[in-house]
Formats: structure tokens, C-alpha cells, sequence
């Protein structure tokens, strides 16, 4: 007789009213918030999804890349989401948040130990100047797929970046060059010290 075979249980997480739950909220209320996040489908898909402020609309900024491994998409995410915070919040206090540890311990040796320590970050990324890049950021490790509605809108449109049509595509409204060596075209679609966050 043939066993039978469990039945998958969806486990539904509720999310976040806002971007991050509430008790973290009260924490960063004066800071900008910057989720990035990576996926690897069809193509590599980059997400930055950047709040002004705690209880402003999202602003969703999406890239579609050449696939290569899952860390280093994560690092792309992270200076992607990187180079528009410095261009949205100029100056503004921010706090990046990545589900990657990875990509979280590598930005935080360059900010405390500058860029020269690690030749080949500085290479995939040779137009940037990171001191410049860092100077505002708070950097931060998030547990992936938890309630933290940032983090979800990230995930959500870094996989609707990995499964577009073309690499290079200039579908959206506005586009963007960033400054990196894999000549990356970048789209946006605006919808209005290292720490574990739990």
C-alpha cells in the first residue's frame, strides 16, 4: 500500500503596516529607509525600494542585470540602492537594509576600513566613489521572507526584474545609467555600524 503523502502547509506571514514593524519604526523615525534586494530567474533582477520617511509612499527603483551568482547580485543591490539614496536623500541620514549578510559585512569593512581593502569590490565598481556613498548610510541585516513589508517589496520586484524580456530594456518612464563595469541599464518605477534587526 502506497503512503500518502503530506499535504504542504502554506504558512501565511502577515506583514508590516509599515515598512518596518513598529517597534523598529520608533527607532529610525528621523532616518530615510532603503530595502534592496536580488533575485536570479531569466536574467539578474535588482529592487531598491527608498521611503523619505517612515510613513511616506515607497519609491521603487528596479534593474534588470546579466545573472551571476546570488552574493554578488546582492552586493549589485545594495550599491544600486546605494547610488539612488544618495541621489533621493542627499545628505539625509539613511539606513540600508539587505537580507544578504554577505553583502551587509562587505559594505561595512568599506565604510569602516575604506575601499582599498577590498580590490575586487572596488573593481566590479570602479567609477564609485563608496566614502562618498557610505558617508550617510547606517547598514543593517534583516531576516529574509520575515514581516518587514520593505523587505517584501524588494523581494517582490527583484523577481519581476529577473524575469524581464531584455537585458537592456528602456521600457519604463524614466531610465538610468549607473556607473558599474557590467554596463548596467537601469529602470524606475516610483510608486509616490553593522546590526541585526529581529
Amino acid at each position: 500500500m502506497a503512503k500518502r503523502r503530506k499535504k504542504k502547509v502554506e504558512r501565511i506571514v502577515p506583514l508590516s503596516p509599515g515598512p518596518l514593524p513598529e517597534r523598529l519604526l520608533r527607532r529610525l523615525s528621523d532616518h530615510g529607509l532603503l530595502f534592496t534586494d536580488a533575485s536570479r530567474l531569466r536574467h539578474g533582477g535588482l529592487a531598491a525600494i527608498l521611503y523619505r520617511t517612515a510613513h511616506a509612499e515607497p519609491e521603487i527603483f528596479t534593474c534588470t542585470v546579466p545573472a551571476i551568482g546570488s552574493n554578488e547580485l546582492e552586493l549589485q543591490a545594495a550599491v544600486f540602492g546605494l547610488a539612488q539614496a544618495a541621489r533621493l536623500f542627499a545628505g539625509q541620514r539613511f539606513t540600508l537594509f539587505s537580507d544578504n549578510l554577505d553583502a551587509i559585512t562587505r559594505l561595512t569593512r568599506c565604510k569602516e576600513r575604506g575601499i582599498a581593502q577590498d580590490k575586487q569590490l572596488a573593481s566590479f565598481f570602479p567609477s564609485l566613489v563608496f566614502e562618498a556613498l557610505l558617508q550617510c548610510a547606517a547598514l543593517s541585516w534583516i531576516p529574509g521572507h520575515g514581516r518587514c513589508r520593505g523587505n517584501a517589496l524588494a523581494d517582490q520586484h527583484a523577481r519581476l526584474a529577473a524575469e524581464g524580456e531584455d537585458v537592456n530594456s528602456h521600457e519604463e518612464s524614466r531610465i538610468f545609467v549607473l556607473p558599474i563595469s557590467s554596463n548596467l541599464t537601469l529602470s524606475t518605477e516610483e510608486k509616490g555600524g553593522l546590526s541585526t534587526l529581529d
